[in-house]
């Protein structure tokens, strides 16, 4: 009966209009009923009567809408649906699809919920315990885990290692490794999880690197598993119980090394995880076709980022103290600026607080329809009143500048180790493109749209007697693209040199090259990138403020123009709704469940993505197989310059001022000729005192 009055916009029940929760409920406090309501009706006087005469059929409607029907026609028996437990493998397989990580721990598997073919799986480990290695001999191939208490395995403790094959099933603690550096030998091929890790705490340490020729986290990750630090996520998928990193160490405040014992199980169950499963996933890469990928691009890069992650950069942190005062100062004085247009003092960090002096007490028409009396004050609704409202755009440089000084001045400072450096995380199994990221601190989004943001790339600074070198892919993403698409127009104009947005505005315009005007060129260069990832006319209307019938008619002219590309994008799209994936050029394969739901924005976000991923990732393949041939071409020559940072397409050297001429060759001839495309690849080479003169 109170649905039925004041409605349920959350049910879409609709309720009699212009009647809210506090009448309703004193309506139905006097009649009890709304059809005692109605047989009183004469006894409600003014707005509140003619508001229910007028509404009586919604006010029906509504009742039926909220009550509940309970003579559903049941053609089952309790008997029938009768729980008789889980299929624990294909359960936890539906979690790790969905992400539902917190489900998966909560899964105490047992061995009557796996089937008997796996139920030696979770049988004990046989548990050694090695405090004298004097005897300690590997015969054959085996695994390696290595466990760090903490996140970071740049600062955190190492505890030890276990180490398994068909004869060995043994735990080191790390400080009987440490006297005992040269255990490891390159006679037998050892396996791994997070190689990289490994390799980075064995040579901060001095230990003696082994041979390593499988690490299951980035065959995993090629595999389209959900691949967390935690191995014990990729092991629940297999079939092993292994229990969460954080249910053995706690986390956070209460993260804790624990007992001998129990440690040394855990380390071995992983190492025999790894061990068992090695033959499955090469299998499994090689019916997906990602074998070679694997092999000659995957594994190779974990060397280079290890050396990179190892070398750091230098950070001039007087520099970034000098730009945090600026910073500060210049907040402080915007900060006023806004008191004074808003007409009273409120935190401008605050979402809550500035939507409501900008659209209560400011009385700024809110530019979409309100939810839930919540203003949002995100970039896209302040972006567009900041044409019309001083205080907008204040309000939008302050967020920037507060940006700039927490994350890039206060950020890195906290960062800078006892070398001077930084010393980064490349992220090799997080994005689905196949682009590495970087972490802890991020060195790939430091920014550079803004004159303010650029100058925190003065910060990075090269070593003594040396330079910082730039080398950047130029219009890697379009050069892809037009090869893919075999693209003759932009094909031909990647091969003569011409400016390719001009050259496409001219084709679009239908007028000479010299005619194009900077409007025009800004249309084409709009729809050149926009095309790489499906932009549609109401994106590109947005990016270029325009109409969005001139934007759709803009987009349709592309396509006529260059029918190449229409037919390039339109087999993409349905191969990949036939295949549930796409490939890139060395055959990274993405699966794409978004192109398969039946929810029309999702699948429209599917389709974007399966244009997208073959061109972005694409360009990674091509990167890192440049930088695995620029690291070993060094390591050849014996040159000290070092690669740096990874970002995007630019790649960042410390470069000796002695070897300044041989890098720029080597780096150039690398990265223009390491993949043969349609078109030719082309890289920028810079050099500077510093990051930004370097860019």
């Amino acid at each position: 009966d109170l649905k039925a009055l004041m409605g349920d916009p959350s049910d879409n029940i609709p309720g009699v209009k212009g009647i809210g929760e506090k009448t309703a409920i004193s309506l139905l406090t006097k009649y009890e009923s709304i059809d005692n309501l109605y047989n009183h009706i004469d006894e409600v006087t003014g707005k509140t009567k003619e508001k229910l005469e007028l509404d009586k059929e919604n006010a029906y409607k509504s009742y039926d809408l909220a009550t509940i029907y309970t003579e559903v026609p049941i053609d089952t028996t309790l008997d029938n649906i009768k729980y008789n437990g889980i299929n624990a493998l294909e359960y936890i397989k539906i979690l790790e699809d969905l992400e539902f990580y917190s489900l998966i721990k909560k899964i105490d598997i047992d061995k009557d919920m796996m089937d008997t073919t796996i139920s030696n799986k979770h049988e004990d480990v046989k548990v050694e315990i090695l405090k004298d290695l004097s005897n300690f001999k590997i015969d054959g191939d085996y695994s390696l885990y290595i466990e760090i208490l903490g996140e970071n395995y740049h600062n955190d403790k190492p505890l030890g290692v276990g180490i398994y094959n068909d004869k060995i099933s043994s735990f080191i603690p790390f400080d009987v490794l440490l006297e005992n550096k040269d255990i490891f030998n390159n006679s037998f091929n050892m396996s791994t999880y997070d190689l990289k890790k490994l390799l980075y705490i064995f040579k901060t340490y001095g230990i003696t690197l082994p041979k390593c020729n499988f690490d299951t986290m980035v065959a995993g990750y090629l595999l389209n598993y959900n691949i967390k630090d935690d191995i014990s996520y990729l092991a629940k998928t297999k079939g092993y119980d292994i229990p969460f990193y954080e249910d053995i160490y706690g986390k956070g405040v209460k993260l804790h090394v624990i007992e001998e014992e129990p440690l040394a199980k855990a380390l071995i169950e992983k190492a025999r995880f790894i061990y068992d499963t090695k033959e499955d996933f090469i299998k499994e890469l090689d019916e997906d076709g990602s074998l070679l990928l694997f092999h000659n691009i995957e594994m190779p890069l974990i060397n280079v980022l290890t050396d990179m992650e190892y070398t750091g950069i230098k950070v001039d942190r007087k520099y970034l103290e000098e730009t945090g005062k600026e910073l500060r100062s210049k907040l402080d004085k915007l900060e006023k600026e806004i008191f004074e247009l808003a007409g009273c003092n409120f935190n401008v960090s605050s979402p809550k607080q500035l939507g409501i002096v900008l659209f209560e007490t400011m009385g700024i028409p809110y530019p979409k329809r309100i939810k839930d009396n919540n203003y949002s004050t995100s970039k896209e609704i302040l972006d567009k009143l900041k044409d019309e409202y001083e205080i907008v755009n204040k309000v939008l440089e302050y967020r920037m500048l507060a940006k700039l000084e927490s994350n890039y001045v206060v950020g890195l400072i906290n960062e800078i180790k006892d070398d001077g450096k930084v010393h980064t995380i490349f992220t090799q199994t997080l994005t689905r493109t196949g682009r590495l990221s970087s972490i802890e601190p991020n060195l790939q989004n430091i920014p550079i749209r803004t004159e303010e943001g650029k100058l925190i790339r003065k910060a990075f600074l090269p070593d003594d007697n040396s330079v910082l070198l730039s080398s950047d892919y130029s219009q890697i993403e379009l050069r892809i693209f037009a090869s893919l698409a075999n693209a003759t127009n932009l094909i031909d104009a990647f091969k003569s040199g011409a400016d390719i947005h001009s050259k496409t505005a001219s084709d679009i315009f239908g007028i000479p090259i010299e005619q194009v005007d900077k409007n025009m060129r800004r249309k084409a260069k709009a729809v050149n990138f926009g095309i790489l990832y499906g932009i549609s006319g109401f994106g590109l209307a947005e990016d270029l403020g325009i109409d969005f019938k001139e934007a759709s008619k803009f987009i349709d002219s592309y396509l006529e123009t260059y029918p190449d590309i229409k037919k390039y994008r339109d087999d993409v799209i349905k191969d990949a709704e036939s295949k549930g994936y796409v490939k890139t050029i060395m055959n990274r394969k993405r699966v794409i469940d978004e192109i398969k739901n039946k929810n029309y924005m999702i699948k429209e976000q599917g389709r974007r993505i399966a244009l997208n991923t073959p061109i972005q990732g694409s360009s990674a393949d091509i990167l890192k197989k440049a930088m695995i041939e620029i690291y070993d071409e060094f390591n050849k020559k014996g040159l000290k310059s070092k690669m740096l940072i990874q970002v995007h397409d630019e790649l960042v050297f410390n470069v000796l001022n002695s070897e300044l001429d041989e890098v720029k060759e080597i780096v150039k001839r690398i990265m223009e000729n390491t993949y043969t495309l349609n078109v030719p690849l082309e890289v920028d080479i810079e050099v500077g005192t510093d990051w930004y003169e370097a860019k």
